[in-house]
């Protein structure tokens, strides 16, 4: 049989986990994270990580392997993810990787640009462009570093254009020069899919999810990594929200209502990169573990 790596993805709060254990356990084999923030072993419960049970009735590997202060990256992801599934297929036919951060699966699917590793003080000296000058002096910057990709850029967001500042500072190149927008052929077949649920009912799923975090701690989770909340691993929901709440700038309800709101926005900007992406088997999630199976 075809080595094949079936790909669980869809916008956050779809149901992923569920329906990759369920495929996972069918097929006898274990489950990839493709998480960028699952990977980090302080914040389980604001990343929405795989419980202990879960990981006990399946096999799952980057769950809580780095620490937060850990610099990591998709590039990190692909390399580790290849070498993993070298191995694996010594065991399995099928394997699976369940996860909403689009960039890792692309990474491990198509590859990524050979960019190197980022410095602490490149990292530091690209964000103090941010935090002393603003979203226009990162624009400026990378103006003036590199026009091409100036050209390209979302200039509204702000953390594609701290990394190619930090790409730039550590290659002494500029970054539109380093990404060739080449797949890589890869030795075993993908098959991706996303579910699709509809609007309303995946941002009522969303709502009870976060209502299901503050219940389970995730303010607590947050103020254990306040001090670290300089980090690019924690400017995400949840935390970012949290930390207005501990500094005064709003009140816990608001801070609750707008991780919700925040997480609505994340999993549009997901729906809308999938759309995108003619390879994606859609699923009904009534008969997704069916179709899934039929697929293979």
């Amino acid at each position: 049989m075809e080595k094949t790596l079936v790909v669980i993805t869809g916008p956050t709060g779809s149901g992923k986990t569920s329906l990759a254990i369920e495929v996972a356990k069918a097929k006898g084999t274990e489950i990839i994270s493709a998480d960028s923030r699952q990977i980090f072993k302080e914040i389980p419960i604001g990343t929405a990580a795989p419980s202990e049970e879960e990981r006990a009735a399946v096999p799952h590997y980057f769950v809580a392997t780095h620490s937060l202060m850990d610099y990591y990256s998709a590039a990190d992801f692909e390399s580790d993810v290849i070498s993993l599934l070298e191995r694996k297929w010594r065991e399995h036919d099928v394997m699976v990787m369940a996860g909403g951060s689009m960039m890792y699966v692309d990474a491990v699917i198509n590859g990524i640009d050979d960019i190197p590793s980022i410095s602490d003080e490149n990292r530091r000296r690209a964000m103090a462009v941010y935090e002393n000058g603003g979203l226009q002096q990162l624009r400026l910057d990378v103006l003036e570093l590199d026009p091409e990709y100036y050209r390209q850029v979302d200039l509204n967001n702000h953390k594609r254009l701290i990394h190619a500042l930090e790409i730039m500072y550590e290659s002494g190149k500029k970054y539109s020069a380093l990404r060739t927008g080449q797949s890589r052929k890869r030795d075993f077949r993908v098959l991706k899919f996303a579910l699709n649920l509809p609007r309303e009912v995946l941002f009522d799923r969303i709502n009870r999810r976060v209502e299901t975090m503050i219940d389970a701690g995730l303010e607590a989770e947050a103020r254990a990594v306040y001090d670290m909340r300089h980090l690019n691993s924690l400017n995400t929901v949840g935390y970012k929200e949290m930390f207005e709440y501990f500094d005064g700038k709003m009140d816990r309800a608001t801070a609750i209502a707008r991780i919700c709101k925040n997480t609505r926005v994340y999993a549009k900007k997901q729906l809308t990169w999938l759309k995108k992406d003619d390879s994606v088997i859609w699923l009904n999630p009534e008969n997704a573990l069916e179709e899934v199976l039929r697929r293979l």
